[in-house]
């Protein structure tokens, strides 16, 4: 089973902590994503105290799930951030996040993200290009302000991971070739504005092995070498992000393995270590409830449609991904037969999952396991839905987190045309 500790069954029904979901879903409704408070305390945690008495800085990585409750969770537990908007940014203030501990990556900053950035008094700038820099430095001028940066480099490392989420190839939108990158740096010590501080590297997400990140980190740690023979002062080394969770059967490194694995490759070496997770600290925290609707049985397939489709969780349909599908109460296995579990979106490709074998009846419940990360924050409102409610799990207690949207909040921006006037 991929579900973490915190999912359990006791006397045959679903448990997140001490409470049941099926409670949750008559007390909030259905779709529903429901997060519990231990497992994210306790995967911070694994990161945070596997550097020892190394100076590091954790620094989540918000896109991966960006509610208020959980940024203000992992703010108090003392993380970092790694921002890609200003939006972003405006979440993590807001949460209580310090903005000495956020760094700014992206490949699309605008002046204006820019100016709220440095306003805020950001930790760093994750600079993924010449241009960028010289914008970065025009608008630091304007403002009489320093922007603190680390340019991000490419490694050209294979992450082995979906081509959608790979981010260190050569061929990826992402970074400074890695051929370029001390050029750059060189040139960026003659900028008025701009203050280098460190060296930042991605190479995707969702890795499930130690090889890439060890060999990313060695071509770091040589250019590290080059910079400072040039005297160029590199105050911290930004590993980014990218360790993968279990789904089904992966086995990826424990936080505390991948943890040492860089410390080992960094060595002696006094930089402050900085790492970017997302996923592993919110993916297996998180599930998505749903409620069987109708079962439809063809002569081909048999369908169980229920009511969190791809708007929900955009996943399955992006990058053909695998979630665990439960039933939040045990059924006898000996009913079960494939179903393909699907939404009520107008798109084939709505589906949760292809051939899970269950015992369904209509109205039944299921939880689609280790949605914590890339759910709700990649939702929308295809097909005029209302994004879902999300709920916080502590201990026997159900705090909601963001409450189910309305229709009338979904049209409340839009006006419609003024009526023309004849002639």
């Amino acid at each position: 089973m991929s579900h973490a500790a915190p999912f359990n069954y006791r006397n045959a029904k679903l448990n997140c902590e001490s409470a049941q979901l099926d409670f949750i879903a008559r007390e909030f409704g259905t779709p529903c994503y429901v997060y519990s408070r231990a497992a994210l305390v306790a995967a911070f945690a694994e990161f945070d105290t596997a550097f020892a008495g190394r100076d590091h800085l954790v620094c989540y990585a918000v896109k991966a799930n960006s509610n208020l409750a959980i940024l203000n969770l992992f703010a108090g537990l003392g993380s970092g951030f790694d921002i890609v908007s200003s939006g972003e940014l405006h979440r993590v203030l807001k949460a209580g996040g310090d903005p000495g501990k956020v760094v700014f990556s992206g490949v699309g900053k605008r002046p204006d993200e820019m100016r709220a950035a440095l306003a805020a008094a950001i930790l760093c700038f994750n600079v993924e290009s010449a241009a960028e820099l010289k914008v970065l430095n025009q608008v630091a001028r304007d403002m009489n302000k320093i922007a603190p940066v680390s340019l991000r480099v490419n490694p050209d490392v294979d992450a082995k991971t979906h081509p959608y989420i790979s981010t260190g190839l050569k061929e990826n939108k992402f970074g400074i070739p890695f051929e370029e990158a001390e050029t750059v740096y060189v040139s960026a010590q003659s900028l008025t504005n701009i203050r280098v501080t460190g060296l930042d590297c991605h190479i995707g997400s969702q890795l499930t092995e130690l090889d890439p990140f060890i060999a990313a980190c060695g071509k770091m740690l040589g250019l590290l070498d080059r910079l400072e023979a040039r005297g160029l002062r590199i105050g911290h080394l930004d590993l980014g992000g990218g360790l993968g969770i279990s789904y089904s059967r992966e086995t990826p490194p424990l936080a505390r393995e991948y943890v040492a694995a860089l410390s080992g490759c960094v060595g002696r070496r006094k930089q402050r270590i900085l790492i970017e997770p997302g996923r592993a600290m919110v993916g297996n925290a998180g599930l998505l409830l749903t409620r069987v609707e109708y079962l439809k049985h063809t002569p081909h397939r048999d369908f169980a449609i229920v009511d969190a489709a791809m708007n929900d969780l955009m996943r399955p349909a992006l990058y053909d991904a695998y979630h665990e599908i439960l039933p939040v109460i045990a059924a006898n296995a000996d009913n079960a037969i494939p179903y393909q579990v699907v939404g009520p979106v107008c798109e084939t490709g709505d589906f949760l999952g292809h051939d899970r074998n269950l015992a369904l009846s209509e109205g039944d419940l299921l939880a689609i396991m280790s949605a914590g990360a890339y759910g709700m924050s990649m939702s929308s409102n295809y097909n005029t839905r209302p994004r879902a409610a999300e709920v916080m799990v502590d201990g026997d207690q159900c705090h909601l987190i963001r409450e189910r949207e309305s229709l009338e909040q979904l049209t409340a921006q839009e006006r419609i045309l003024p009526a023309r006037i004849p002639g």
